[in-house]
């Protein structure tokens, strides 16, 4: 004789009616974080640089890749330090500190590190704990699991990093292009400033975005540049198209008075 199976225990849902629920469940959870990722601080950028990123600031907690440019460096460190935020220099003993004070970054409110040898990732990975902008250029590979961990400690820290290399998982890359010199003729004159094209690409922007700025100006500053004026052709007119103007008859008093050119000699 055959042993009875046990009758299946009732779930509370319909297999329907749970995907459903757990669908829900994970829109919601998505779109809280989507809204706690968006109403994220942001460190500032100088108002000429401002078009470059979406949220017109540097996401804290995030990494951005950047051409190896100094005027660049300096352009986006200068606005976070004039507003009170530390900033750190890793691997650029190149540097130069009366450029980057030209550019608006606050001196005293900035940490060198020329030279850190191969240990340069356990230097940023330290200055993350008290820092919040840090600037590194990177001497050595590194490993997938290595940037991983730095990112974790960045969101976790609130810390921003600015990369003069290609930089895996990174928030955006900001490029130099264009690069057009000022200043100097035929065999004369001095450098005077640089126009340049900066151009950004990144995950949460489908198309790229670019802003034409002087960087650095006559007075070591990054501005807007100028709009190029525009020629304009001028258009003939034929004798069919020209207004034609009331020609005012000549009196006889006119007739009789010299012309006062004419009298002057």
């Amino acid at each position: 004789m055959g042993t009875a199976l046990p009758a299946p225990a009732a779930l509370p849902l319909s297999g329907t009616a749970s995907r459903a629920q757990e669908v829900h469940r994970l829109r919601s959870e998505i779109s809280r974080m989507q809204r706690r990722r968006s109403e994220s601080p942001l460190l500032p950028l100088d108002p000429a640089l401002e078009g470059l990123l979406p949220d017109q600031g540097l996401r804290v907690g995030s990494a951005y890749s950047l051409s190896p440019s100094p005027s660049l460096l300096g352009a986006l460190l200068a606005a976070p330090s004039q507003k009170g935020s530390w900033c750190a220099i890793i691997g650029m003993p190149t540097i130069g500190l009366e450029a980057m004070s030209d550019l608006g970054v606050e001196l005293e409110r900035l940490v060198l590190v020329p030279d850190p040898g191969p240990r340069w990732l356990t230097v940023a990975t330290a200055l993350s704990e008290v820092i919040p902008l840090i600037a590194v250029h990177p001497r050595s590979r590194v490993a997938d699991a290595d940037i991983s961990r730095l990112n974790a400690r960045l969101r976790d820290r609130g810390c921003t990093l600015l990369v003069t290399a290609p930089w895996p998982q990174s928030e955006a890359t900001i490029r130099v292009e264009d690069t057009e010199w000022h200043g100097l003729g035929s065999g004369w004159g001095l450098l005077s400033d640089r126009t340049v094209t900066l151009r950004t690409s990144g995950r949460r922007f489908e198309s790229g975005r670019r802003v034409r700025v002087q960087m650095p100006t006559s007075l070591g500053r990054v501005d807007a540049a100028p709009t190029p004026l525009r020629t304009v052709q001028p258009v003939p007119l034929s004798p069919a198209t020209m207004p034609k103007m009331p020609i005012p008859a000549a009196s006889a008093t006119a007739e009789q008075t010299p012309a006062r050119w004419a009298v002057a000699g």
